[in-house]
């Protein structure tokens, strides 16, 4: 009798330490295993048991990135949660404080000022005392790196926008990103999460070689999009993911630059590309149709210009993309189109030199019924000359057709 007893109390005991590991397992609020239990199974078998498990990022970094993307989309139920999360995973309360002040620039005061009523509730439940400015030596920015922007700023934005490009140059950078509360690698990595959050992956490439140059390898900003993609959503994630391409192999190719000018000394020679010899096809992901593009060169430092032959088949045409100092495109021969977003599709011919300004979302190809080619240039703005979107449909190439 003793024996059953004794069994029936093992068994009991096993069931419990069961259902309270399957309990401890359960990450997601409880109404959702009643509502969407495959949520519920996603929340905790793969974004907390996988995602958040991975050591290609650290804990904090996933953390500030988790927030950023919340805070920067609205999601205020969803802040107090993560801000906990985040000071258990080393994120300080100054930081919490700089994160958010920072969005505010990027995403909008209402969303700033939203997150700082939820966080509030969770430093007075933590006893975290009210912060104050720190009195903290502040962040020097690279004075190259600066001084170009300013200059970009200066040539692109105040001729239009005299306030903006002010605050810009004197507000945004010349004190906020010079707070010393947030480094500027963490700061980067907020608003990298940030802009893939809300949908904006053109302004992505300053600020992911930004975080790079400070630090941030490839790798940790593979993750970022990952972990953005949990809560911002997929879409926005994919989308962020050729501009990022882009970035990686355009800080490639300028690293094997470097080192074989090293290798090669500092003489500086004419160089001569020559016709055909370097054809390449159009990458199926930034083209539709057939594409061909020779004589491809880029300038050595200081020059930033850079440029090749593209030659369309009929049809054929870029994807959607910007640039961020502009683009010239000289037409060589066949009749082509050209469209920035929202405006006209316009016909182009032999002779004719098309102009795009800076980070105006555009597309170019050839016309419906005959080839085209072009001779285009760009110059790079921080090792970036192109930032590449969503392909051009076929509804939108044949609102050209009565214009050709």
């Amino acid at each position: 009798m003793k024996n059953i007893a004794a069994s029936i109390a093992i068994s009991t005991l096993a069931a419990t330490g069961v259902e309270a590991q399957e309990e401890r397992r359960r990450v997601a609020p409880p109404a959702v295993y009643d509502v969407a239990p495959g949520l519920g199974d996603f929340t905790d078998n793969v974004l907390f048991g996988e995602v958040w498990e991975r050591a290609e990022l650290k804990p904090r970094d996933r953390s500030l990135v988790t927030v950023s993307a919340i805070v920067s989309t609205g999601k205020t139920a969803q802040i107090a949660g993560h801000v906990r999360r985040a000071l258990d995973n080393g994120v300080k309360p100054e930081e919490i404080g700089e994160l958010i002040t920072q969005l505010a620039f990027y995403t909008g005061w209402p969303n700033a000022i939203s997150a700082v009523a939820e966080t509030k509730k969770v430093f007075d439940e933590r006893k975290i005392a009210p912060l104050a400015n720190s009195d903290a030596a502040r962040i020097e920015l690279e004075a190259t790196a600066e001084a170009a922007r300013t200059a970009t700023v200066n040539t692109t934005v105040a001729p239009t926008a005299a306030v903006l490009a002010d605050l810009t140059n004197r507000v945004l950078f010349g004190d906020l990103w010079q707070r010393p509360d947030l480094s500027a690698r963490d700061r980067s990595l907020v608003t990298m999460a940030a802009l893939i959050a809300v949908g904006q992956p053109e302004q992505l490439p300053f600020h992911a070689n930004r975080a790079m140059d400070n630090g941030l390898s490839n790798t940790e900003a593979s993750e970022v999009v990952a972990q953005v993609a949990f809560y911002a959503g997929w879409p926005r994630a994919m989308s962020a993911v050729p501009v990022l391409s882009r970035v990686f192999e355009t800080r490639a190719g300028k690293a094997a630059a470097t080192q074989n000018k090293a290798s090669q000394g500092t003489e500086m020679n004419i160089q001569i590309t020559r016709a055909k010899t370097s054809e390449t096809t159009g990458p199926a992901d930034y083209f539709t149709g057939e594409v061909k593009i020779s004589g491809n060169y880029k300038g050595e430092e200081p020059a930033r210009v850079s440029g090749a032959t593209v030659s369309f088949t009929a049809g054929a045409r870029t994807a959607w993309h910007t640039h961020p100092l502009g683009q010239t495109l000289f037409i060589i021969s066949g009749k082509g189109r050209v469209q920035k977003e929202g405006g006209a599709v316009e016909s182009v011919g032999p002779g004719d030199v098309v102009w795009i300004p800076p980070r105006v979302r555009h597309w170019h190809g050839a016309s419906a019924d005959e080839a085209m080619s072009h001779f285009a240039v760009a110059e790079a703005e921080n090792g970036n000359v192109v930032t590449w979107l969503e392909k051009v449909s076929d509804e939108d190439y044949a609102k050209g057709t009565a214009i050709d």
